[in-house]
């Protein structure tokens, strides 16, 4: 059972901490389920909907987690494989501007966000106790695998959150 660690590192702590206490497969598989529940029960104006000038849709949100998970993993391979490469940032709004999140369907957004929830699983699945301590450096930013798992858990939270709060309340 992989548990939460105690504290991440600078930014990343935002996101650990809304993580309920769970293992973080459980959390993966719940967080699935509630996830694709939620964005499935909205129809196309929903998904396309900017509660303001200048921010995203829930379209673009989903792809912006399916490419933050992708990135999020990929750090966590990097550190557990011990390659001491410093990761860069990423510029999550050249990201999704460039994404047209908009332009595809639904349906392709939540196949893309499953397959990349599946390889996400798999990869944390196959670690072994120790390599959640192993560290490294992604956005000039120390972390760890561990933490970058849990941050994946939180991040999606978040926006999950957002989503309920700023768009299907407004929408």
């Amino acid at each position: 059972m992989i548990l939460k660690p105690n504290s991440g590192n600078g930014w990343l702590d935002r996101y650990i901490e809304v993580v309920p206490d769970s293992s973080l497969l459980e959390g993966f598989k719940r967080q699935t389920s509630e996830t694709l529940a939620l964005i499935s029960s909205l129809t196309e104006d929903q998904m396309k909907f900017r509660y303001a000038e200048n921010k995203w849709s829930i379209k673009e949100i989903m792809v912006h987690l399916i490419d933050t998970e992708r990135l999020f993993g990929f750090r966590a391979l990097a550190f557990a494989r011990k390659d001491n490469t410093h990761l860069p940032a990423f510029d999550e709004d050249t990201y999704v501007k460039n994404s047209k999140a908009d332009e595809r369907s639904v349906q392709s957004i939540l196949e893309e966000y499953i397959v990349v929830r599946t390889a996400t699983v798999a990869l944390y699945a196959n670690f072994t106790p120790d390599v959640f301590e192993f560290r490294g450096i992604a956005n000039n930013v120390e972390m760890s695998v561990g933490a970058l798992g849990f941050g994946t858990l939180g991040h999606e939270i978040h926006h999950v959150n957002v989503i309920r709060t700023r768009y299907m309340e407004l929408s």
